[in-house]
C-alpha cells in the first residue's frame, strides 16, 4: 500500500477567506482525517488508506507542515514551533476554540455535499485531536474520534481536565450527543503525559455512555512492550505486527466510522441512520 501522496487528488479549497491544500481519496461517504505533528506523514497517509479501503472517502486538509514529509526530530520540532506561534491553534488557553476548527466545519459541510450519505466522519489526532469535538456543532458531522488529544497543553490540573473547546461549543456538542445517539470514541496510551487520565475522565463525564475509550497500557512493564513515552496511537507509535494493540486499535477505529456511514455494502441515508 502506498504510504505518499501520489494517488490523492490534490485540491485547493478556501473557506472564509483562507485557502488549503486537501488531498482526497476513495468513494463512498466522507471521512476527514486532521494530521498529527509534523504534517501529512507516511503513518497518516496509512490510517487514510485504511479508511479508503473500507468504502469511504478521505479528505486530507493539509494543516500545518510540508505534505509527505518524513517524521524526524527536526520537523517535528519545526510544526510544534508553528502550532505555538500561529493564532489557529490554542495550545495553553483553557475553553477555548482553535479557529482552524470554523475552516474544518466548513470543509466537513463541502465534503458531505460531494460525497452523500447520512453524514462526515471526522477524526483529529495529537495537537488536531479535539478538534473532532468542536466540529460536532456541525450538523454534516455524525461521528466524531478524538485520538491522543493533546490541546491545550496540560502543564496545570485545570488543562489537564480541558477539552480544547469554548462552553459554548461544549452544550452543543453534547446535546448533539445525546439527542441524536452521536457517539464519540477516544484513543489514548495509558501513560501518555500530554493525554492524562484527567482529560478522559471529563469525556466519560461529559458524554456519559456516547463515550467511548480505547486506552492502551503503556505502563512501564507492559507485556507488548510499548515505552512509556508512546504517544501518537494511529501515526508515529503505530506498529504494524499482527494482534498488536494498535494495529486492533486502528481496526476498531475504521469499524466504528464506517458502521456508522455503511451498513452491510450499502450507504445509509438519514433515516435509516437514527438522524434528521
Amino acid at each position: 500500500m502506498s504510504q505518499d501522496l501520489s494517488d490523492f487528488d490534490q485540491l485547493e479549497l478556501t473557506f472564509e477567506n483562507e485557502t488549503r491544500s486537501v488531498f482526497r481519496k476513495g468513494k463512498g461517504p466522507a471521512v476527514i482525517v486532521m494530521h498529527e505533528v509534523p504534517g501529512l506523514h507516511p503513518g497518516v497517509i496509512r490510517l487514510a488508506n485504511a479508511f479508503c479501503d473500507a468504502g469511504l472517502t478521505v479528505w486530507l486538509p493539509s494543516l500545518f507542515g510540508k505534505p509527505g514529509k518524513e517524521v524526524n526530530a527536526f520537523n517535528i520540532t519545526a510544526s510544534l514551533v508553528h502550532c505555538c506561534v500561529v493564532h489557529e491553534f490554542t495550545v495553553l488557553a483553557t475553553s477555548k476554540n482553535s479557529p482552524v476548527t470554523s475552516w474544518l466545519r466548513c470543509l466537513a459541510r463541502y465534503a458531505h455535499t460531494e460525497c452523500g450519505g447520512p453524514g462526515v466522519g471526522v477524526i483529529g489526532m495529537c495537537m488536531t485531536g479535539g478538534f473532532a469535538l468542536a466540529m460536532m456543532v456541525e450538523e454534516a458531522v455524525l461521528v466524531p474520534v478524538v485520538c491522543n488529544p493533546s490541546l491545550p497543553f496540560a502543564l496545570t490540573p485545570d488543562r489537564k481536565r480541558d477539552l480544547g473547546i469554548d462552553e459554548n461549543t461544549l452544550v452543543q456538542a453534547k446535546a448533539r450527543s445525546a439527542t441524536q445517539g452521536i457517539c464519540v470514541l477516544g484513543l489514548r496510551f495509558t501513560a501518555d503525559i500530554f493525554v492524562p487520565t484527567e482529560r478522559f475522565h471529563r469525556l466519560h463525564e461529559e458524554f456519559g455512555p456516547n463515550f467511548q475509550a480505547i486506552e492502551i497500557d503503556s505502563s512501564y512493564g507492559n507485556c507488548h512492550g510499548i515505552d512509556r513515552f508512546a504517544h501518537s496511537v494511529l501515526g508515529v507509535h503505530y506498529v504494524d505486527e499482527p494482534n498488536h494493540p494498535t494495529v486492533v486499535a486502528e481496526s476498531q477505529t475504521v469499524a466504528f466510522i464506517r458502521d456508522r456511514l455503511i451498513q452491510d455494502g450499502r450507504v445509509l441515508d438519514s433515516k435509516s441512520s437514527g438522524h434528521d
